[in-house]
């Protein structure tokens, strides 16, 4: 009797992302038709227990341009589309889908977002980084900092401040505790 492995999913306009987790997979079997039939088999553990899926992809794949990577702990498939449009799911049934089945949050791009450029997360805007005081980044006489242990350093109080928008916040009000 053969078991399901657990395999995660994303997806962009032209390319379905699967992943599936099985470590120390060997005898791995793929097979990929044009119509989206992705059929997948491997034996694994220490009893060598057989794990198969069997998934009719949403839509029409490109088997040629598709590519797999086998890794110690999981395999890695792009499945390239036909077609570049977003599928409103990964399989053509509707419904519920398999248990094993689970969206690859670490990969997933929403459709109105996949044509920002990459590294829009890091713009900073118009920040001039030249304005802020990075402190003194000098070699000074290392003196000045055997202070007494129990006293913090230039008269400082040792409490620190936050401000709205820093550090740790509760999710039940969206306040900073």
């Amino acid at each position: 009797m053969s078991r399901h492995p657990s395999v995660k999913w994303a997806q962009r306009s032209d390319k379905v992302f699967i992943t599936i987790e099985l470590p120390d997979a060997e005898d791995v079997k793929l097979k990929l038709e044009p119509e989206g039939k992705f059929v997948f088999s491997a034996m694994a553990g220490a009893d060598n227990t057989l794990y198969e899926i069997d998934l009719d992809l949403y839509d029409k794949v490109n088997v040629e341009e598709s590519k797999s990577s086998i890794g110690l702990r999981n395999l890695r498939y792009i499945v390239k589309k036909a077609e570049e449009k977003w599928w409103k799911r990964l399989l053509k049934q509707e419904g519920k889908p398999p248990v094993f089945l689970k969206v690859d949050w670490d990969k997933w791009v929403d459709e109105d977002e996949e044509e920002q450029k990459v590294g829009a997360d890091m713009d900073f805007g118009d920040m001039d980084f030249s304005k802020l005081n990075m402190g003194a980044m000098d070699d000074e006489d290392e003196s000045d900092t055997e202070e007494d242990e129990g006293e913090p350093a230039d008269g400082a109080t040792g409490e620190a401040t936050l401000q709205l928008g820093e550090g740790p916040s509760d999710t039940s009000g969206g306040k900073p505790v």
